[in-house]
């Protein structure tokens, strides 16, 4: 077996002037163990996970932002809850909130992913920029068999930009965890001066979705296989232009200080509720990590 540090996380960012698209190649492995491990999730969600963390890589790189990038999923379904985010630096963190009987069920059901896990509900993609600036947030309903459908859905409702996503997932059960995105997206004359080397844009933009549909899940998980490899194998033909690597890696923004300012805020009473055994204990969602608070330190804060 590899070892999972030979499957680095990190973005891929490409150009095929030829076929007028733009596109990202993202690989998740180590940063995708490290945010998967603290939750032990059924294999079923930590697959979910990992396409919805892939697939929030990619949308988020490939924006100009200056903050964090947040992909949630909300339905009726046993997987409830999921919460993704990015920021510009590639600090990744995420969680899902779930029944565990109903995911046990849901895993021997016959139906897609999406409608058995996730159910009917919507998908929020939010770009923060920080509070000084103006925060975008598009929702679409949650439509398709499997995430990747999801985010096709939204383009089409909430994005004026024709895309095209593969995704691929495995869970911790397999070995290490590893998921992998692959995003191509149609140049517009606003978008770029490179226009399109066919006469027909339509034949050139069909050619490239065929392509990126055919790349399969071992290929985009198989760790001897490097990015500019698989890219070249995929769209040779029409020559593939590299852009400089981005890293990522797992990173919750998490503090005491946050911890306690948002404890702040509540009424006293409503403090000395939550009081047990002389402390309040906060968990943060995200990695899991626990903050004490004791008498003393409910009676300084302002």
């Amino acid at each position: 077996m590899v070892a999972s540090s030979s499957f680095e996380d990190l973005v891929q960012p490409f150009q095929i002037e030829a076929l007028g698209l733009r596109g990202r190649f993202v690989r998740l492995g180590p940063a995708l163990d490290a945010i998967l491990a603290p939750h032990r999730y059924p294999e079923a969600v930590a697959e979910m996970m990992g396409e919805t963390l892939a697939l929030t890589a990619a949308l988020a790189n490939a924006l100009r932002f200056q903050g964090e990038f947040k992909l949630q999923t909300q339905g009726n379904g046993p997987l409830n809850l999921m919460v993704t985010d990015v920021t510009h630096t590639g600090d990744m963190r995420g969680y899902a909130r779930f029944d565990a009987s109903g995911v046990a069920a849901a895993e021997n059901a016959s139906q897609a992913p999406v409608p058995r896990l996730l159910g009917a509900g919507r998908l929020t993609v939010t770009v923060d920029h920080g509070p000084s600036a103006h925060r975008y947030q598009g929702i679409t309903e949650l439509t398709g068999s499997r995430i990747a459908d999801c985010a096709h859905h939204y383009f089409r409702q909430s994005e004026p930009l024709e895309t095209a996503i593969s995704l691929a997932a495995t869970s911790h059960k397999q070995g290490p965890a590893r998921s992998a995105a692959l995003m191509i997206q149609r140049l517009t004359p606003d978008d770029s001066d490179l226009e399109p080397a066919s006469d027909d844009a339509e034949d050139d933009w069909r050619k490239a979705v065929v392509l990126t549909s055919s790349v399969t899940t071992d290929e985009m998980l198989d760790p001897q296989l490097r990015p500019a490899q698989l890219l070249y194998r995929l769209y040779h033909e029409d020559g593939v232009r590299l852009f400089r690597t981005r890293r990522l890696r797992q990173g919750c923004r998490c503090s005491r200080r946050k911890v306690a300012n948002t404890l702040a805020a509540f009424p006293r009473e409503d403090l000395a509720s939550m009081v047990v055994d002389g402390k309040i204990t906060v968990t943060c969602e995200f990695c899991k990590k626990t903050y004490d608070f004791d008498r003393r330190d409910l009676d300084d804060m302002p």
